[in-house]
């Protein structure tokens, strides 16, 4: 006899059940020491050891001698050509970073067909199909003047990063289907885009190529990159290629059988309420299970190569047990498993038992192997209750205060969330006097703290720079390399709340060594980063401000600083004529200024 059924998995997605599978595809990176990855090249591609760009010049990209960045620098000298790799593609995961020149345009064409727009979009409120994370429109002539263009999908919020910071984007992509004929069966579909951490297209199916396509339709094609338009570099390029055939499902039969199971029973000496075939997996059977119960399927699972396979079962209202060619690969209780499976037609058993008569029954199985993307065997995933989420936006300045928690670090317990219409948000601790972190994008979601009891926390919904553990501002030092206070002891810090001005931004106040601080943060135009002005009244020696920590801080011209492998720019505004320090602290750097009055300085990402 087996262990009880008890299992109970509410409200999973097809995505998180994605992570469970990971190892489960081919992943390569792409070589970028040569450009033998790819295709013959032009003149404007080349390879770099470093890349930055350029905030005040359009088109502009400087490079440092090495391997590792992948550049086009087409100009008016040297004349752009798309870059093809050497590989052909079907179902693909693509993972990479990119940096924008200041004023650029590029694109990513998945097969050389379907393009993902990518440009310089700093600041953009409004994004449109054709702006960073865009999936570029298709285009027919035949359609009449002005309406050439359509079917473009705009990202869902503008998430993008300055020209000359790196952006991270990740692709999942189908390929479209044919059948033996040639004919197209399915369309290829972009089942997820994340760029900068921040979920921009999810299940959009491509009824055909973009503008600029290479060429009709196919089950494979190059990855291709655009080379004729600006400077672009790329590093990082990772690639899981899902080029093996699927799994399938044949002969699926049930059984439904009533009462309570709390293990697996003898089948031989039950008699069956219903029985029939399916299609597929499915809860859709006669005599369903309203209260307590049984389903058991039975069927062959066809493997047409040899390989070892991730199952994972998800049920919702009881448990199930997953069996494949009469071996146990998910117990009773259990969510997943793996299992080595010979090519053939081998046979398959899965019990899904009811316990809870008043939850809704559930059932999700997906599967995956080797340059296999993980896939439902059964009809649909997990459609648990769910929880509505509670989003926060913020059409006009907007204060919201909670708990905030920093990955990696401590919970924030006085933090103040300040929202600007400009869509670019941050947190400050009013325990320290810091700014915590900054976004671009959606507000905040405040489901952890007002759904239910909750637990006072919310959650930033853009794409996010945090600066670290939250340290004072500022502190007395006695000499430029002396360690950096970790609290507040010995500091006489005390926080006076913050007041309001004339369109409702806060002006953070506090005390720190006997003197009166205001800590005055507002948006730069178009929403490109934050500008801080701290005031110090009746300053006391040896203050200094602390205003970045990083594990690189490379000095620029004009002030500008490049953080943490190019983060964010810190520019300073005004430092009262005092020489900035560059220091490295516990293996990490630290920018800090002496500061008599004031100091003033942008965050820009």
């Amino acid at each position: 006899m087996t262990s009880l059924f008890q299992q109970k998995v509410i409200g999973v997605s097809l995505f998180a059940v994605a992570a469970l599978c990971q190892k489960a595809s081919a992943q390569s990176s792409l070589s970028l020491i040569g450009l033998s990855s790819f295709q013959s090249s032009g003149p404007s591609w080349k390879l770099a050891g470093d890349v930055s760009a350029d905030l005040s010049q359009n088109n502009v990209l400087q490079t440092t001698p090495g391997t590792g960045v992948l550049v086009n620098l087409p100009s008016q000298q040297i004349h752009g050509a798309d870059l093809l790799t050497n590989f052909q593609h079907g179902d693909l995961d693509l993972e990479l970073d990119y940096m924008m020149a200041k004023g650029s345009n590029s694109g990513i064409y998945l097969q050389g067909r379907y393009e993902l727009q990518l440009l310089d979009s700093w600041g953009v409120k409004s994004p449109k199909y054709s702006d960073n994370g865009g999936i570029y429109e298709r285009w027919d002539e035949s359609r009449g003047k002005g309406l050439e263009g359509y079917e473009g999908y705009a990202p869902r919020q503008n998430v993008s990063r300055a020209p000359g910071l790196w952006q991270h984007l990740k692709v999942s992509f189908q390929a479209p289907r044919f059948d033996g004929a040639g004919k197209k069966i399915e369309n290829a579909k972009i089942l997820r885009i994340e760029l900068n951490g921040v979920t921009i297209h999810e299940n959009v199916e491509l009824f055909g190529p973009t503008r600029g396509s290479m060429g009709r339709e196919a089950a494979l094609g190059p990855l291709r990159i655009q080379g004729d338009h600006g400077a672009v570099a790329f590093k990082n390029v990772n690639i899981k290629n899902f080029d093996k055939p699927r799994p399938e499902l044949s002969d699926v039969k049930y059984s439904v059988y009533k009462g309570k199971f709390e293990a697996e029973p003898d089948f031989a000496k039950l008699k069956p309420e219903a029985e029939g075939t399916l299609a597929a997996l499915s809860l859709n059977v006669k005599n369903k299970l309203n209260g307590e119960g049984l389903i058991r399927y039975t069927g062959n699972l066809q493997v047409k190569e040899s390989g070892t396979y991730q199952f994972n079962l998800n049920v919702s209202g009881g448990g199930g047990l997953l069996q494949i060619n009469n071996q146990t690969v998910i117990p009773t209780g259990g969510r997943s498993g793996e299992i080595a499976l010979p090519a053939g037609n081998l046979p398959f058993e899965l019990l899904f038992a009811k316990s809870a008569s008043w939850d809704r029954s559930a059932l999700g199985l997906t599967v995956a192997g080797s340059a296999i993307r993980d896939f439902l065997l059964s009809e649909a995933a997990i459609a648990g209750p769910g929880v509505d989420p509670i989003l926060v936006d913020a059409p006009s300045n907007t204060i919201l205060r909670s708990f905030m928690d920093i990955p990696g670090g401590p919970r924030v317990v006085h933090a103040v969330n300040v929202g600007s219409a400009e869509q670019l948000h941050y947190t400050y601790d009013m325990d320290k006097g810091a700014i915590v972190q900054q976004w671009r994008g959606g507000f905040l979601d405040a489901t952890p703290m007002w759904h239910e009891r909750g637990d006072g926390s919310s959650r930033p919904l853009g794409t996010v720079q945090r600066f670290g553990k939250p340290v004072l501002a500022i502190a007395r030092l006695s000499s430029a390399q002396a360690d950096w206070p970790e609290d507040t002891a010995a500091t006489g810090f005390q926080p006076k709340g913050y007041d309001l001005d004339e369109v409702n931004r806060p002006i953070f106040n506090y005390s720190i060594y006997s003197s009166m601080v205001s800590d005055i943060i507002r948006v730069v135009n178009n929403g490109q980063g934050l500008q801080r002005e701290i005031n110090i009244q009746n300053p006391g020696e040896n203050l200094y401000v602390r205003l970045a920590e990083g594990k690189t801080i490379e000095a620029r011209p004009n002030g500008t600083y490049l953080i943490d492998d190019k983060s964010y720019y810190l520019q300073i505004n005004d430092a009262g004529g005092a020489e900035p320090v560059i220091r490295e602290k516990n293996g990490r750097k630290e920018l800090i200024v002496p500061v008599k009055n004031k100091v003033s300085y942008s965050i820009l990402f």
